[in-house]
């Protein structure tokens, strides 16, 4: 069965609607109070006796792409208590409808503030622009900030880490309960003395998982002595891969040259290549000259006064963290370039040829990718040569 729409409806429960207006973009909507009495703030007693009206204004969800702004004629009661020190009080009503001295109806202020919760101040406030919610980012943290986190279970198994207020400059801690797979609580700092005072409070906690470094686990072995320590996965993963990246980083020199990626010819370089490859042979003599005097005896500061270079310099040379093998980028034609020397040889230096071999292989190429590839073959400045490749196989031997 069909229910006609009332306009009641539309405005929070416990009121009805007296009049409705378009006021240029906003929809302006008059509503009073159903009720007949209501409660002293101060006693707590119910009254009827109506000392005054008077308006107020508060900002409603939209309506149809326009905002409301809902005009409460509320009221003033007497208290007839005799030991209330309260003779007047504004009217009060269900904190599910409007909370006292609030501007905004309780639902769009639910609304207000998962938006915060969800995006922040300034994209939260864009975003509520758009859905004709006129709130500041201002206000969208401070209705985050009032609510605040609610009360959460006692844990057992936490996880502690730090974060970054301000990456470099300032730090924070940040402990979540692991078996929930929620945040708990944010500290100030990640001062030893800060999550000690705060895991004292938290004597049920049972497992504390944390990184490698010291400043947690003093404090968990102050304030929780009965209490596991394991180190969590993601660092156990993250100190595993540094250390995997780093050892990889300090062989690639005869990695590289054991597959023979280290013979560079310059003449077959471009001129960008070339200008790399000059970068990478003035670091060489660096690394040269600075493992020259360590070789010697020489300590880190003598060899800093001897060659001028910074103090972290000489260090990343000696643990082995600079040194590398110049390499050049493999071009898709590397492969071909035995028949490329053939064909120029042979005397085909069309680059349209072999363009139209590689598509009909449905290869991809570009005539001007064979025109200006990266090695020269036989003639180095000829630039068509250095990609004239893939066309089509080998021709076949007389023998074969």
């Amino acid at each position: 069965m069909q229910r006609a729409l009332r306009p009641s409806a539309l405005v929070p429960r416990g009121f009805d609607v007296e009049s409705a207006f378009c006021d240029g973009a906003t929809t302006v909507i008059t509503v009073r109070p159903t009720s007949d009495t209501s409660l002293c703030p101060g006693c707590g007693a119910s009254s009827g006796r109506i000392h005054s009206r008077y308006q107020r204004r508060l900002t409603d969800l939209p309506l149809a792409g326009r905002p409301v702004r809902l005009m409460v004629v509320a009221r003033r009661f007497r208290c007839d208590t005799v030991l209330c020190s309260r003779r007047i009080f504004a009217e009060r009503f269900d904190d599910g409808a409007l909370a006292p001295w609030a501007r905004r109806t309780a639902r769009l202020d639910f609304v207000v503030h998962h938006l915060g919760l969800a995006l922040g101040g300034r994209p939260a406030a864009s975003f509520a622009r758009r859905l004709m919610l006129p709130v500041s980012n201002d206000t969208l943290l401070r209705v985050v900030r009032r609510r605040g986190c609610p009360p959460f279970a006692a844990p057992s198994v936490i996880g502690i880490d730090d974060w970054a207020w301000r990456r470099n400059q300032r730090y924070g801690t940040i402990i979540c309960d692991l078996e929930r797979r929620r945040p708990i609580t944010l500290l100030p700092d990640r001062e030893s003395a800060t999550a000690q005072a705060w895991l004292a409070g938290q004597p049920q906690i049972a497992v504390v998982a944390r990184d490698r470094g010291g400043g947690y686990a003093l404090a968990a072995a102050k304030a929780l002595p009965h209490a596991t320590q394991v180190a969590d996965r993601w660092h156990l993963m993250e100190n595993a891969s540094h250390a995997f990246l780093d050892a990889v980083r300090k062989s690639m020199r005869q990695v590289r040259a054991a597959v023979g990626s280290a013979t560079i010819n310059p003449d077959l370089l471009t001129a960008a290549e070339r200008i790399q490859y000059e970068g990478y042979l003035r670091r060489e003599d660096t690394n040269a000259a600075i493992l020259k005097q360590a070789e010697t005896g020489v300590s880190i500061k003598e060899i800093v006064r001897l060659t001028g270079y910074s103090r972290g310099l000489v260090r990343r040379v000696l643990r082995g963290q600079r040194s590398d093998v110049f390499r050049v980028r493999e071009s898709s034609l590397e492969h071909h370039l035995p028949w490329l020397d053939a064909q120029w040889a042979a005397g085909h230096h069309n680059g349209a040829d072999p363009w139209r071999c590689l598509k009909a292989q449905d290869l991809g190429a570009r005539c001007g990718s064979l025109q200006n590839g990266r090695h020269a073959v036989g003639a180095p400045k000829r630039p068509m040569l250095r990609a004239y490749s893939a066309c089509r196989p080998p021709e076949p031997s007389p023998g074969s």
